[in-house]
């Protein structure tokens, strides 16, 4: 197996798709997203997941459980399974993030450039790994 050994702050920084599956591993999944500004996650939730969050770049809000926290580069966060959660971008720039879901949430290589790909795209994990060739 090869794992994952990359620079994920200059990853994180040079991309610029909403959604970007970069590593599926059995029971996690490394994703860069790119939100623009006045942009949104959009509320969810994850019954059977948690999910950390770290921006590289940008600022913003998220709200866990009605909670909400004001964020910005360097900041991290970790929304517990069963939390309803949304990330908002209050900023002039894109909120350049990545995300960390264990399990896996999305198919392994997924990439949606913008929000409406993803709403359109809709796709869940396939129980398919980055290591499975």
């Amino acid at each position: 197996m090869k794992g994952f050994v990359d620079n994920i702050q200059t990853l994180t920084e040079r991309n610029a798709d909403f959604r970007h599956v970069l590593y599926t591993g059995k029971n996690l999944q490394l994703v860069l997203m790119a939100i623009q500004p006045g942009e949104e996650i959009g509320e969810e939730t994850h019954k059977d997941r948690d999910q950390f969050f770290r921006v590289e770049k940008g600022e913003g809000e998220i709200i866990i459980d009605g909670n909400r926290s004001r964020i910005k580069s360097d900041d991290a966060m970790i929304v517990p399974a069963g939390a309803r959660h949304n990330v908002i971008n209050t900023g002039k720039s894109a909120l350049q993030l990545y995300t960390i879901y264990a399990p896996p949430e999305h198919r392994d290589g997924t990439v949606r450039v913008t929000k409406a790909d993803a709403i359109a795209l809709k796709e869940h994990f396939d129980g398919k790994t980055t290591e499975r060739g």
